[in-house]
């Protein structure tokens, strides 16, 4: 699994909601770890099924395919799995540790948080203690992509480094910022989405060159 694969100073790197074949070889050249396909019609990055399988297809061995559900019933999560070969899960939405566990079947998943100003951080590790990963993201109207960052000061120091290898850090992150995100809290790998793209949906390949490079960047520097 190569987006959670935790090593210290080289942080992972995720890109999300990617719908054209040209983004998805793009991303692939910059050097990403892992690419994110949403599969949550309201959202105007979201791909079907047989979309996505033809996108997966294009990916080299040892870079994660995630997909992104929020609530999915039983019908729509088992015509994913049947058409999209998926790597790791990424729930969304409101779903129960034992609902992301019933889903994901053995293979490897990550729960979102969607951290606002009183989360309680102790409380949703434990609760879903049994989570490859944690994302972090911020608390926006919907479920996720608004572009917006949270207040990363607000991670009590604590959790985040007996966390950091499952943390992957969303919201908000982009070329300039990222370098700061990651000499704060370390994580195992961020994520990014709205902060590489031209529209939603459609990605910008020189920013995502930029936001890989910017992560080598800073891991670089944690290393002297």
């Amino acid at each position: 699994m190569s987006l959670l694969s935790y090593a210290p100073r080289h942080t992972r790197v995720k890109i999300c909601g990617l719908k054209l074949p040209q983004d998805v070889d793009a991303a692939v050249m910059a050097g990403v770890d892992a690419l994110g396909f949403v599969f949550y019609p309201p959202s105007s990055r979201a791909v079907t099924p047989n979309i996505a399988a033809s996108l997966i297809n294009r990916l080299p061995v040892g870079v994660d395919a995630v997909g992104l559900v929020v609530n999915p019933s039983d019908a729509e999560f088992a015509a994913i799995r049947a058409a999209a070969p998926i790597t790791l899960w990424q729930f969304h939405g409101d779903e129960t540790p034992e609902r992301c566990e019933t889903l994901a079947d053995g293979q490897p998943w990550m729960k979102a948080a969607r951290v606002g100003a009183q989360f309680a951080f102790e409380e949703f590790s434990l609760q879903y203690g049994l989570a490859n990963a944690f994302l972090l993201d911020a608390l926006v109207e919907g479920y996720g992509g608004g572009g917006v960052p949270f207040d990363w000061q607000g991670i009590p120091q604590a959790w985040i480094s007996a966390n950091a290898p499952r943390v992957v850090l969303s919201g908000g992150l982009n070329s300039h910022n990222v370098g700061e995100a990651i000499a704060r809290l370390h994580p195992c790998a961020v994520d990014v989405s709205s902060g590489v793209e031209i529209s939603k949906g459609i990605k910008d390949h020189a920013l995502m060159k930029q936001f890989i490079q910017s992560v080598r960047d800073a891991d670089s520097k944690q290393s002297i």
